[in-house]
């Protein structure tokens, strides 16, 4: 990340790869900048033209081949410029990056200045344009404006004209335009007779650290050079040779001071225990934006959204990105990373991966001008207004209230306002000192050779400059004054960069510190877990969200999904078999060293946040190094040049001799000695060497970004190959996102079987749904071309929908006409929805949500009715209108990877999602009820007059009576979410409003869900156990798209209501009555097992705790078979056996024998379980709802196990004198064992708190 990797060889030692010079080529002449993006209506002296690299040393390195047109675009990224003596001709410094295909980076310094332009050809060629351009704008303003004297029409130009020359000019050029009248002659004139002509020249020092203020000094100086009077102490090759050749690397932990052409310069290198070297001013970062701010955009960064920055300063652009990249430590960004795209690359803001960009915005430009074909899931950075608009929905960093406050107080140390928004220095100049006895003093005072007199002598000369304040001795030179106050900023802005970093490295080893524990090594070796890479899961995800707050786990559920995550394991996985990381390596031993120290383990667990210790540390060993330097390089000599070589021309930088900077005189002994340590152990240095190959090499799979020198090729061929390979990630990416969601997902369903652990929670679902949207709309941005709002997949909605020129208003009731025809066959509903209806629905929300909303939304929708694919195949077949919106190389243009993509999409119909139920729960839902009655045994409904109340994890119906000889009913209400119960009833009680339910049918009009809610029972007085309500248990039944309707799915059903045979209903007890006693036990032992492990899951995990209890195998109907086991029966008339009957029964006897006195010498005894159960058997006989016996003893288990009673009432049942006489010799409720057993495992159910539904309780006051 921060060029940590070594290289080997003698340039791996060097302090600078390259020197760079970047300018007009007077041989080829001008041509212009197409790439520019400005229109030639400007003035020729303001337009960009092509620049070239003049000249480079050396000529290649071993490692790091020198890309030239890659680094001439990011020298000069707005090509040649122009100017006049009429104009600022002030040096600009900028920096930039380039990554190399082994991941490693080297960073371009580069320094911009004005020189007179001395070729005869260059200043024709000028004048030429300015009168072409000249005469073409006169002709084209006369022939606007005709009428007009020919005085205005001359020193007055038309406005949009005006408009567009200021548009193009950077922030320098429109300072210079302010004090000149609204003249065109004036301000982009160009007469060689009255003028002057200057145009850029660029100096670019590569190194392979990020040494920002060193490099900055030495160009600083070097131009210093050029523009002095007097010539420099040795030919300007001598400084650069010697940077070049024979200034090293500092070592590890120490400081180096080398010669610049004016004056010492210092760098330094962290140790081995301290964060990675870091010097662009994060200081300027947190003041240009403020902490609020960068606290957001850093957290963008880490869930790896797309990162757009724009400034009109270069230097902004890489402070902001270095800065943000810096202080990501341990995690490093595995994207796109380019701070500077210049306007020939724009084409990268189609790219459909997450970025690290910026552009240059020009003078006057808004951000609504800029056409972005991302903007969903953007985080889009306005550096000079301070301004961070993040994508929606978006988490907070974990303690995020805390973090802004630690920031704060570093910042207010240092002086600097947390609020953000101040403005900073420009770029200056390295000082020149005035002679050369202050030269040595300096050096003295650094090294720490002045005795305490001198030093006192030295301090009291510092403090009188600095009140005197001083004056310039002459041209670039500056007071002694002067040169203490920059080296105290300098050193000011070091300590304030190491102390923002610690902050937000212990962030990480807070929330990070016991990662190790939950990487799962399952490979037996290197190759092994290569092969089965996709295959396997390398962090238990579900184990960490576990164990972290409840405020943490939006965000960190997001981002444990992010490839810089997935990196950073996977290096933890290959350190078993390779050398760490560096990164990595130093961010363990930290946390090593952390918990050597923190004694207390459970406090600092407790303990929601700490600050950083480590602070003031950091900041020591910084300031150790900067003020006394450690080593120093070889000074500047003389080199073998010949005679009149490396003549000083003031204003003009050299032209550079070959010969002698081609490569090395090999002077440095330091670097000499390095290299033949190296070559002394060939066989360690090659066995390194291969080992650091082999493992980046099988590493590089984990790294999504492409090639950067790739990137950087700005021709046709190129770019097609790079957008070739855009498509090609991101089928890659579908493969992935829909196996993982896949996997994750039947892994919960085998949860929910009882075959598994829990692994995931309903968290991690939605953040993979919130990736699946994320990569939608980054492929429908890909190669966009016409867009609507923010939302590309939305714009390709609204589009299709005018398209299909439907004259129905989005405002019609959703709920008749939002579904083509529905059957009911045998109970079964067909769902047809079409694309354009979900998306009226969609509009129809009254959410007010934004496009990006709704194209979530409708994702949503489209998922959990598994339609997505289809609905997508169907928006795809339109070809004009992808035509139309996209350019030839998007990815939904490119017919083969199109149809790939929509398969991996349909895969996702095996498994079941209630994503929009649960996400959108306000909403309101028209659902749809079909009492489907038993056709054979039924007595028309005619005579029943029936009424349902439909249930669900968010509430209730209310009660909807149907209509007379009807048999469904159609109603709005606000969402239910997942349905569980339904109360079905009747208000007739005459003796023939009966009917045989076989079961009621709920339909959802907008997700397509079918619920099943089996009875199989009677609904009647006289008949059956008399009920005239009953509350049925729901089964979802699966929806499904044309392409998998009657496909099995992967999702299992849940248990329904128990419905009764029909041999049952009407009377055959042999199954009951014959039914094995080790079966029934076993089966309550399952039963009260389902409970335990429901409530033992994470609460967001847990299933429909109503069907436990009371549907198919649930609690209920488990004590139901136990009790009627041997239960004695009448069996001359075929009549039902109710457990209630014997209930009741018991519960008579009991108060009559207590009346009575009958309980004397018997071994039951009165006390507060004998109360208890009398008093609730009376409460539910007293319920004003006649729910008949089974469902009064439903309702009677259910207020036992809620109120911790039922394992005391039972032993009371089975002891009763009653039970000999109802019960066979072999029953259950005889046997003293099974009812202790059962008893025992009722018991264990009294830890947890169950609640209830309301439609189980209703009408009983207890």
């Amino acid at each position: 990340m921060n060029g940590t990797a070594a290289a080997t060889g003698s340039a791996s030692c060097r302090f600078a790869h390259y020197f760079v010079v970047c300018g007009v080529d007077t041989e080829t002449g001008l041509e212009p900048d197409d790439g520019a993006g400005e229109a030639f209506e400007q003035s020729p002296i303001r337009r960009s033209f092509k620049s070239k690299v003049l000249v480079h040393y050396p000529e290649s390195t071993d490692r790091m081949p020198l890309n030239k047109d890659a680094v001439n675009m990011l020298c000069m990224p707005r090509g040649l410029s122009f100017r006049t003596q009429a104009d600022r001709l002030d040096p600009q410094f900028h920096s930039f990056t380039m990554s190399f295909d082994d991941g490693t980076r080297s960073y371009g310094f580069v320094l911009t200045f004005y020189e007179e332009v001395t070729s005869a050809q260059i200043i024709t060629a000028m004048q030429t344009l300015y009168q072409m351009h000249h005469v073409e704008h006169h002709s084209a303003s006369s022939a606007s404006s005709p009428s007009s004297s020919s005085s205005s029409s001359a020193s007055s130009p038309s406005t949009s004209s005006m408009d567009s020359l200021v548009s193009s000019l950077d922030e320098s050029d429109a300072e210079s335009l302010a004090g000149v009248s609204a003249c065109l002659g004036c301000a982009g004139s160009f007469d060689p007779a009255r003028d002057t002509l200057y145009v850029s020249k660029a100096l670019c020092l590569f190194t392979p650290l990020p040494f920002l203020q060193a490099a900055r000094q030495f160009l600083s100086q070097l131009h210093q050079a050029v523009t002095s009077h007097t010539a420099p102490p040795l030919p300007l090759e001598s400084y650069i040779h010697n940077i070049l050749y024979e200034v090293p690397l500092p070592p590890p932990g120490r400081s180096l001071r080398f010669h610049g052409v004016q004056g010492p310069i210092v760098c330094q290198r962290p140790g081995p225990g301290e964060l990675p070297l870091g010097e662009y001013p994060l200081g300027e970062a947190f003041s240009l934006l403020g902490v609020d701010n960068m606290v957001q955009l850093l957290t963008c960064a880490l869930l790896e959204t797309q990162v757009l920055l724009c400034s009109q300063d270069y230097q902004r652009l890489m402070t902001v990105a270095e800065g943000v990249s810096t202080l990501l430590f341990p995690f490093q960004w595995q994207h796109i990373y380019l701070p500077i795209v210049s306007a020939p690359l724009h084409h990268l803001l189609e790219a459909p991966v997450p970025f690290m960009m910026g552009i240059h915005r020009r003078e006057g430009s808004q951000r609504s001008s800029l056409h972005l074909p991302h903007e969903a899931n953007l985080c889009f950075v306005d550096i000079d207004n301070h301004c961070v608009e993040a994508p929606e929905d978006f988490p907070l960093f974990p303690d995020q209230i805390e973090l802004i406050q630690e920031l704060s107080e570093v910042l207010l140390r240092f002086g600097l306002p947390p609020q953000g928004g101040a403005s900073t220095k420009p770029a200056t100049a390295s000082p020149r000192l005035s002679s050369l006895v202050l030269e040595d003093l300096m050096e003295d005072r650094r090294n720490g050779n002045l005795g305490g007199e001198e030093l006192a002598v030295l301090e009291r000369l510092q403090a009188l400059a600095r009140r005197c304040g001083g004056g310039k001795m002459s041209d670039g030179e500056k007071t002694l004054g002067h040169v203490f106050e920059e080296e105290e900023e300098d050193l000011k802005a070091a300590k304030l960069n190491i102390q923002l970093r610690e902050v937000f490295a212990g962030r990480f080893a807070a929330m990070f510190g016991r990662y190790e524990d939950f990487v799962i090594h399952s490979a037996l070796d290197l190759d092994s877990w290569l092969s089965n890479r996709e295959g396997t899961f390398s962090f238990d995800k579900g184990s960490f969200l576990s164990v972290q707050p409840a405020t943490h786990l939006q965000f960190l559920s997001r981002f444990l999904e992010t490839s810089m995550f997935s990196a950073f394991v996977d290096g933890k996985v290959i350190s078993r078999w390779a050398d760490r990381e560096p990164m990595q390596q130093l961010f363990d031993n930290r946390l090593e060293r952390e918990r050597l120290y923190d004694t207390d383990e459970e406090e600092s667990r407790n303990c929601r946040y700490r600050k950083c210790t480590s602070l003031f540390e950091s900041a020591q060993n910084i300031e150790r190094r900067l003020l006394k330097a450690d080593h120093t390089a070889i000074h500047p000599h003389l080199l073998d040049m010949r005679i009149g070589q490396g003549r000083h021309q003031q204003g003009y930088f050299p032209k550079l001799q070959a010969d002698v900077l081609a490569q090395g005189q090999n002077t440095n002994k330091w670097s000499s000695r390095v290299t033949a340590s190296r070559r002394s152990d060939p066989k360690r240095s090659a066995l390194t060497e291969g080992l650091d190959n082999e493992q980046r090499q099988k590493h590089s799979f984990a790294r999504k970004n492409l090639r950067q020198s790739k990137l950087l090729d700005s021709s046709p061929q190129a770019v097609s190959q790079t957008h070739r390979e855009f498509v090609d990630g991101l089928l890659g990416e579908y493969r992935l996102k829909t196996k993982r969601m896949l996997m994750e997902r039947m892994g919960k369903e085998s949860v929910e079987l009882g075959q598994g652990e829990a692994n995931i929670t309903g968290l991690q679902e939605n953040t993979l749904i919130h990736g699946l949207c994320d990569l939608l709309e980054r492929t429908w941005g890909h190669g966009l071309q016409l867009k609507q709002g923010k939302s590309a997949l939305w714009s390709h909605l609204l589009h299709y929908q005018a398209a299909h020129g439907k004259t129905e208003t989005p405002a019609e009731s959703p709920g008749c006409g939002a579904l083509e025809q529905r059957t009911f066959d045998e109970g079964a509903v067909v769902l047809r929805g079409s694309l354009i209806q979900d998306m009226r629905f969609i509009q129809t929300m009254s959410e007010g949500l934004s496009e990006v909303g709704q194209a979530r939304a409708w994702i949503h929708l489209a998922l959990e009715k598994k339609m997505l694919s289809q609905h997508l195949k169907e928006l795809l077949t339109n070809q004009e209108l992808l035509r139309q919106l996209y350019k030839p190389h998007a990815f939904l243009l490119c017919e083969e990877e199109r149809e790939q993509f929509l398969f991996h999409l349909l895969s996702l119909n095996t498994v079941d999602y209630l994503c929009f139920t649960r996400v959108f729960t306000s909403i309101s839902i028209p659902y749809r009820v079909v009492i489907i009655p038993m056709k054979k045994l039924s007595i028309a409904m005619a005579t029943v007059n029936p009424w349902v109340c439909v249930s669900g994890e968010m509430g209730d119906s209310g009660v909807r009576q149907l209509s007379k000889n009807t048999q469904e009913i159609f109603f709005q209400c606000k969402n239910l979410g997942r349905l569980s119960t339904l109360q079905l009833g009747q208000e007739n009680s005459g003796l023939l409003a009966k009917c045989l339910i076989d079961c009621v049918m709920v339909y959802n009009e907008i997700t397509g869900h079918t619920y099943k809610f089996p009875c199989g029972r009677w609904l009647g007085k006289g008949v059956g156990d008399g009920s005239l309500e009953r509350v049925l248990i729901g089964q979802l039944v699966s929806p499904g798209g044309e392409e998998d309707a009657g496909r099995w799915t992967g999702t299992p059903p849940e248990l329904a209501s128990p419905s009764q045979s029909v041999r049952t209903v009407l009377g055959s007890l042999g199954s009951r009555s014959r039914m094995l006693s080790v079966e029934v036990q076993e089966d309550m032992r399952e039963a009260a097992n389902n409970l335990v492990k429901h409530f033992h899951k994470p609460e967001q995990e847990r299933g429909n705790l109503t069907v436990l209890l009371c549907g198919e195998g649930g609690l209920v109907l488990s004590l139901e078979n136990f009790l009627l086991h041997g239960l004695k029966s009448n069996r001359l008339f075929q009549r039902n056996v109710f457990v209630w009957d014997f209930v009741e029964k018991a519960v008579v006897s009991m108060e009559t024998a207590d009346q009575m006195g009958d309980l004397h010498g018997s071994t039951l005894t009165k006390g507060p379980p004998c109360d208890s159960l009398c008093h609730y058997v009376n409460a539910i006989n007293a319920s004003p709802r006649n729910i008949g016996k089974e469902g009064k003893f439903q309702l009677f288990v259910c207020l036992g196990i809620r109120d911790r009673l039922l394992s005391q009432w039972l032993p009371l049942l089975a002891e009763f004198p009653l039970t000999a006489r109802t019960y066979e010799e072999g029953a259950l409720l005889r046997d003293r064992a099974a009812v202790h057993s059962l008893s025992r495992i009722l018991h264990t159910l009294n830890e947890f708190t169950i609640t209830l539904e309301t439609a189980l309780v209703k009408g009983v006051d207890l």
